[in-house]
Order: structure tokens, then sequence, then C-alpha cells
């Protein structure tokens, strides 16, 4: 069944009702850059509301690595994932610090599965989202038959203009290691407040109408 991560949460009673749609793994971006960013002291209250079923996921870009960690442990955060130019040294740091890794790579006309794979060791997983000139969220598409058949080395998120009306083309993915979709600004009533209601319907759809 595939997992379902909504980033860019930042409200604590819409991170309250988003929880109760059945959601995998919520994300937060620790990014200034980001009209989605937490803040410099986020609420705590929004991370003691969620249960412990769902994976608490913080997202950076090319940030110190103690910090990071110091940042993971005073939030209860488990998951990292880590946006920008981080490369296998970086990344192998903040997993032995027994902090989850998940790697973004930012995909163009093809995926160079070479050096994807290179970060096998050093993260629990991959994600793909659409490349572009900024860092973060593009709100686009790449083309997702690129990811039929590619031999990765550990599962992966698949991001980049995913919105409520693809869950019949998210289905024709087919990739062992297809682990789960990372959904953001489509879902949105304004930045960092997610539609409680479309991210329901979607999560019902992915998980029980459509085996990816």
């Amino acid at each position: 069944m595939i997992k379902v991560k909504v980033c860019g949460l930042k409200d604590p009673e819409n991170v309250k009702k988003i929880c109760e749609t059945g959601i995998d793994f919520a994300g937060f971006i620790f990014s200034t850059e980001s009209p989605r960013y937490i803040g410099k002291n986020p609420d705590r209250n929004i991370f003691g509301s969620i249960p412990d079923t769902i994976g608490r996921v913080g997202v950076f870009v090319d940030e110190e690595h103690d910090k990071i960690i110091e940042t993971a442990k005073s939030l209860g955060i488990g998951i990292i994932q880590l946006h920008g130019n981080e490369d296998l040294s970086y990344c192998g740091k903040i997993k032995a610090s027994g902090l989850q890794v998940i790697k973004v790579f930012r995909v163009g006309n093809k995926i160079d599965l070479n050096h994807v794979n290179a970060y096998s060791d050093v993260c629990d997983y991959f994600l793909f989202d659409t490349g572009g000139r900024l860092y973060g969220g593009s709100g686009k598409k790449f083309n997702w038959d690129i990811l039929n058949g590619l031999s990765l080395q550990k599962p992966f998120f698949l991001s980049g203009g995913i919105g409520p009306g693809d869950v019949q083309e998210l289905g024709k993915i087919k990739n062992d290691m297809f682990f789960g979709v990372d959904i953001n600004s489509r879902f949105e009533i304004s930045p960092g407040i997610k539609d409680f209601e479309k991210v329901e319907v979607f999560i019902k759809k992915i998980k029980y109408e459509i085996q990816c």
C-alpha cells in the first residue's frame, strides 16, 4: 500500500485535522526561503499533537548538520529530508546520529542512476522531485514514465505537482521501490494550510482503490 506524506505543515489546528486523514508522514519545512517555513521557534504543540504512528519529517536545505541533529532531538523529529546539495559524507553524519534520512534528487529529463544509488548506504529513502531554478517544491511534474523499471537500491517517494486528480496516473508507475507520495501545494487553502477534505479523499483513493 502506497504511503502518503503531507509536507509544508505549520498550523497546529490544521496539523491535528490532517493527522486524522490517514497520512503516514507529516513534513515540516525548516528553510527560511519557503513560504511554508515552520519558523525559528515553532510551536511545540504542533509536534506534540502528532500520533506516534505518523512519522515526523524535518525538511532542510544545506543546513549545518549539528543544527539539524539538535533541532530533531528538541522537537521529536525522527526523519530528516535533505533537499539541497548534501553530499555522501554529510548524509552519513545525519544517519549516524540515529535519524532516518530521505535524500532528495531533482529530476529533469532523466535520472542519473549511478549518482542516486551511490547514496543508498547513507539514506533510508530517495525522493524524486521536479528540478528547477530554486530548491523546494516547484509544483510541477516531471515525466513519471522514467521511473518505470528503474533499478533503485532504496524505496522512493515521488513529489512535484501531485494533485487530487493524479491517482490514476500514479497507479501506472511500475517500480517495486515506489514507496510513497509527497503532497503539498495542490492540496492547500493557503501556503502551509492544507484542505482536510482533499487530503482525505486522495488518501482513500490511493490506498484502497489503486494498486501502486
